[in-house]
């Protein structure tokens, strides 16, 4: 469990934030970057130009910039992480005030999904912003959908030999989740910590993203799944729609090129116990 220190170091954490931004997700002009991080302009600049300095980024002929050589490669996610944030993000608020529970939305990179954004819930007992993290994907409430929507031949490349994985096992387990149409994570990831997630996909059906409501174990009840899982398939159903206004070929999925690899992302399965961030 991470919570954030009493005593923080606000340019530290948010020069940490921008170098994990470069890495995930690429180029960012400027701009870009102090709108994510909340920031001046002239304060973005300043990040970043230490950020060169320490070789942790490095600026484009376009005058934009990218991870430098210190950030070791990563597996992207194909997944429009900025069509999809921009586009759940209300939704998703929407539901942490039906739900009173933080909400997540992560896409599969390789055999991980990443945490691209969260809403908190308010209450003192609750999961923390979780952005740039990443979880292993047959453990994460949101990583599970996604891997059950992947087509047979996909999931086996992805995890064929992989240490610690049984397939066979792995493949009855997703059976399941397809036909519940949900996955519950119940302390996989960390102790006290559960979240139940679905499946969000492209106008085309391919998988896409997770959506996740993750809680405290002590608050979750398995009366309350029909509630949660009401209230998450109709808050899905209007990011597709809404993805469906915003999306082109071009930002397919990994699931429809036939590539195993996808994007990036911070909600997740990690209780954050602290009463304020």
């Amino acid at each position: 469990m991470k919570n954030k220190p009493s005593y923080s170091i606000t340019s530290v954490d948010h020069a940490l934030h921008l170098a994990s931004l470069l890495q995930q997700e690429g180029p960012v002009r400027v701009t870009d970057a102090a709108k994510r991080l909340g920031v001046s302009d002239s304060t973005a600049h300043r990040l970043l130009a230490m950020l060169v300095y320490r070789d942790f980024a490095e600026q484009m002929p376009d005058r934009r910039y990218r991870a430098g050589k210190v950030l070791r490669p990563v597996e992207m996610s194909e997944a429009p992480v900025v069509l999809l944030r921009r586009v759940a993000l209300p939704h998703m608020q929407r539901l942490v005030g039906e739900t009173q529970e933080s909400a997540n939305v992560m896409v599969l990179a390789g055999t991980e999904v990443r945490f691209i954004a969260t809403v908190e819930c308010h209450q003192i007992l609750r999961v923390g912003d979780r952005v740039g993290r990443s979880l292993p994907a047959h453990m994460a409430s949101g990583g599970k959908p996604i891997l059950a929507a992947l087509p047979p031949d996909q999931l086996t490349a992805l995890y064929d030999g992989a240490d610690g994985i049984e397939l066979p096992r792995l493949k009855r387990e997703l059976a399941l989740v397809r036909k519940r149409g949900f996955a519950i994570n119940d302390q996989r990831t960390e102790t006290g910590l559960t979240a139940v997630g679905m499946l969000i996909r492209n106008p085309v059906g391919e998988p896409e993203a997770g959506l996740s409501l993750a809680m405290p174990t002590a608050r979750f009840d398995r009366d309350m799944l029909p509630t949660l899982v009401g209230a998450m398939s109709a808050t899905t159903a209007k990011i597709e729609n809404d993805l469906a206004a915003g999306w082109s070929p071009s930002s397919a999925s990994p699931a429809m090129n036939g590539s195993p690899n996808c994007p990036s992302g911070s909600g997740t399965d990690d209780t954050n116990r602290s009463p304020t961030r």
